[in-house]
């Protein structure tokens, strides 16, 4: 365990979990959100509390930020009484998706200051938050890899893709462009087969034991789809923007993008009709009130 005091901005839907897991495995951990009840319950499991990015980053050596939008980022990093106005931290980690070109520009904005940013996004889920077992995708300087990876793995399994900033940003869209598919074609191959009479988990059964198996038929669907529960825990407005910053890198890069773009006009309907704070698994809702049928067992009518 280092000595150092770890800060840690962000304290939602995933970062209380995350800051959770460093303060039970013994780290001093200084906290800051803009909700007053989300810092409660971050202070209530043993952590202080920061009054700004600012003062978090003039308590603590190492910043970390959980935050949904990269403007929200580039404000905490970069903005008044942000963290580069602190006076202690030296090293940045951002685990929210942020996309390269904002990483980029947060990185070389924070050396000027003399802090080191480090991209970290992760994946998993409020679940693989909350158990830790978080994918969490690292670009940054090799040299403080002995450093990090001990507190990074508190959250997760850590993988150093490269040194360049914004490296771990793109590892990140590309694995929420996958995701994103996997719910998206799940959501029009079980509504197909319910609209034809096959019994949705009967066809997750089948599915799950052959080749089309994927994230959304072994997990989101079973447990938030089919018991119409719909409560996987991520909202469909941040996945929009994930898969939007995705497209938006394939385009600079100049990588067709030709099924990204479809997915991206599904998951943006889903947005627009039931709002930005529905869940992701309520993508299949679209499909199933064109279609007229309800993807749960039996396959009753919508």
């Amino acid at each position: 365990m280092t000595d150092k005091t770890i800060g840690f901005i962000g304290v939602g839907r995933m970062g209380n979990h995350m800051a959770r897991r460093l303060v039970e495995a013994g780290h001093k951990l200084v906290v800051y959100d803009t909700d007053a009840k989300s810092l409660q319950r971050a202070t209530s499991t043993g952590a202080s509390a920061g009054s700004s990015p600012a003062d978090v980053a003039s308590q603590a050596d190492i910043v970390m930020v959980s935050l949904p939008t990269p403007n929200i980022v580039k404000a905490v990093a970069l903005g008044d009484k942000g963290v580069a106005s602190g006076r202690k931290a030296k090293i940045y980690i951002d685990l929210s998706t942020t996309g390269p070109l904002v990483a980029g520009e947060v990185a070389k904005a924070l050396e000027e200051k003399g802090i080191v940013a480090v991209d970290a996004p992760v994946s998993g889920g409020p679940a693989g938050a909350d158990k830790g077992t978080l994918a969490v995708m690292v670009s940054g300087p090799k040299r403080f890899e002995k450093e990090l990876t001990p507190i990074l793995s508190i959250i997760g399994k850590v993988f150093w893709v490269g040194e360049q900033a914004g490296l771990g940003q793109t590892m990140k869209l590309c694995n929420n462009l996958l995701s994103a598919t996997a719910i998206s074609i799940t959501s029009e191959a079980l509504v197909m087969g319910a609209k034809a009479g096959l019994d949705p988990a009967i066809m997750l059964d089948v599915i799950n034991a052959g080749s089309g198996r994927n994230t959304a038929t072994q997990d989101k669907f079973p447990r938030c789809v089919l018991p119409r529960k719909f409560d996987f825990g991520f909202a469909t407005e941040l996945l929009y923007k994930d898969v939007r910053l995705c497209l938006e890198e394939g385009e600079r890069l100049g990588v067709p993008m030709i099924v990204g773009n479809a997915v991206r006009q599904l998951v943006g309907i889903a947005k627009a009709k039931l709002g930005g704070s529905s869940d992701i698994t309520q993508i299949v809702q679209p499909v199933e009130e064109w279609a007229g049928v309800q993807v749960k067992p039996g396959a009753r009518k919508a």
